[in-house]
């Protein structure tokens, strides 16, 4: 295992609470290694040998590296940027007898029992009125500051035996006692931010409360991740749903595009690695926001951003309407995304043959009823890379009797139709708050990204 890998990934999952958050962290990480950000809004120059990215609603990026102008294709890998939480409502503080609560929602298919009694903070974005016209503030509120109080089993008997929970009733969380609020209505909701949550929360962003406009706020749970077991060989932490995948695919991707500087071997003098000139086709990193909401926004999916961007590639290079569609053809996507291990009590919720373990690989994921993209061609190539890199891999399908979820892969290719296949890491407790993985997979994970992207 390698550890460094591994703390690498907690470390930035830590620093990741929103996905606008995610897109921050991997902007920072590609222009350190030499990519350039294009604008959507700007007219684009690319070059033979560039690298690029381009963001879209601050909460999904695409990045991509430009070989020689005939290239053959794509190859594409895809994870996602969100995960399952709370969501602040508008006007989320609500005003009770003793105490104040946030008023919240639920933002995805939430494991909602591992939400209570943890200490949990707000992250996300603030739109700002400034200079005559409205910026961006991404923040995070760097303190336990919200818990989310369980019943006490005397008076709910069945709360070990089937409790229905109710979202609006049960899941709200205590901010404060009332009485240490200087502005207060006992009766119901209040606007004012004098003291309360929003003046929080701008005070993280280093703005003034009375020019906020506008926000994207989410709760998270503060508990760092970090590696257990008796050999080391588990990890747990919040969002490795999906953010391991997002972390070990740009790491293998930059891997791959080996971005290492003017004074390394191989590297041209305007900085460009030979092999990215060198090779067949555009290499291609997508991280989508809102596949834990089914995708269909702006920035998810189910959107134009992957359609639009490969289009705009190919004439901004002056290529023909008939090499756009040949590239494509001749293109490939990963959609990464994590899978579901067996869990030793629960047994009967498996294929009985195919069962994924932690720590034993990359898992393929097929679906008779096409939730997932893999199949006979798209299987066998990615069993290629595996076995060509000595990447250990193994399979996943559903229980016939349970229909199990889906992935951003047949989502993307309502609107991009490439070949493509659904792969993943095996954890336990997916949607939790807090959830297990296999430590060693990690590197996995990277390695065949890498291996991946430099394929011929």
């Amino acid at each position: 295992m390698n550890k460094e890998y591994v703390n690498e990934v907690l470390k930035l999952i830590d620093i990741s609470p929103t996905a606008f958050h995610v897109i921050e962290n991997s902007k920072r990480i590609l222009e350190e290694n030499g990519f350039m950000e294009l604008k959507a809004k700007v007219a684009w120059k690319l070059t033979e040998g560039g690298k690029y990215y381009v963001t879209r609603n601050d909460s999904s990026l695409i990045a991509f590296t430009i070989p020689a102008k005939n290239y053959t294709g794509f190859r594409i890998m895809a994870s996602h940027s969100d995960s399952p939480c709370p969501k602040l409502k508008e006007n989320p503080e609500m005003h009770g007898k003793d105490y104040v609560r946030l008023n919240v929602e639920k933002y995805g298919g939430m494991l909602l029992a591992p939400w209570f009694d943890r200490p949990l903070s707000v992250a996300g974005r603030l739109m700002v009125r400034e200079d005559g016209g409205i910026k961006t503030y991404l923040v995070n509120v760097d303190k336990d500051i919200a818990v989310i109080p369980s019943l006490a089993i005397h008076m709910n008997k069945d709360a070990n035996t089937g409790y229905k929970y109710s979202f609006q009733k049960d899941m709200l969380p205590i901010v404060s006692a009332s009485n240490e609020m200087s502005v207060a209505d006992s009766e119901g909701y209040n606007n004012e931010t004098t003291n309360g949550i929003m003046s929080m929360v701008a005070d993280a962003a280093g703005v003034e409360p009375d020019k906020v406009l506008g926000s994207d706020l989410y709760m998270y749970i503060r508990e760092k991740g970090r590696i257990w077991g008796i050999n080391d060989e588990f990890i747990g932490s919040s969002r490795l749903d999906d953010q391991e995948c997002v972390w070990c695919s740009l790491h293998g991707f930059l891997d791959a595009v080996k971005i290492k500087g003017n004074d390394k071997p191989g590297i041209n003098n305007n900085g460009t690695d030979k092999e990215t000139l060198d090779s067949k086709y555009i290499k291609m990193l997508c991280i989508f926001d809102n596949e834990e909401v089914g995708s269909r926004t702006k920035q998810g999916a189910d959107s134009d951003f992957l359609h639009n961007l490969i289009e705009r590639i190919n004439d901004n290079l002056g290529r023909s309407r008939e090499e756009y569609y040949t590239a494509l053809a001749n293109s490939f996507m990963i959609s990464a995304d994590n899978a579901h291990a067996m869990h030793p009590a629960h047994t009967d919720k498996y294929d009985p043959v195919q069962a994924p373990k932690m720590n034993g690989g990359i898992v393929i994921k097929y679906s008779a009823r096409q939730s997932y993209t893999t199949d006979a061609v798209s299987g066998a190539f990615v069993k290629e890379i595996c076995e060509d890199a000595d990447i250990p891999y193994q399979t996943f399908v559903n229980h016939s009797d349970e229909p199990g979820g889906s992935t951003l892969g047949n989502i993307s290719n309502m609107h991009v139709s490439i070949d493509t296949a659904d792969i993943g890491l095996a954890q336990l407790a997916m949607h939790s708050a807090y959830e297990v993985a296999g430590a060693r997979d990690v590197e996995t994970m990277r390695k065949f990204s890498n291996a991946f992207f430099i394929k011929g």
